[in-house]
């Protein structure tokens, strides 16, 4: 598993990450403080504080880099 700090502070945003992460078979959780959403719900991510950066935990051994290159965008350094 690979965490990453994330950044979603628009709706056009949140509608392109969920279309990213979609296309890909791992699981991808988002954590903001004890609020655990499947990042691929799209109603999940919209019910979280995204005024701040939150967690992606990125639940995939194999294709972990391509994951990260298609969610650069959205990475916080």
């Amino acid at each position: 598993m690979k965490t990453v700090r994330i950044s979603l502070n628009s709706i056009d945003k949140v509608k392109a990450f969920v279309n990213d992460v979609t296309k890909f078979d791992a699981d991808f959780d988002l954590v903001s403080g004890r609020y655990v959403i499947d990042a691929k719900s799209i109603m999940g991510i919209f019910s979280l504080d995204l005024s701040k950066p939150i967690d992606l935990n990125i639940h995939s051994e194999d294709d972990t880099e391509k994951v990260l290159e298609a969610l650069k965008p959205y990475i916080v350094e």
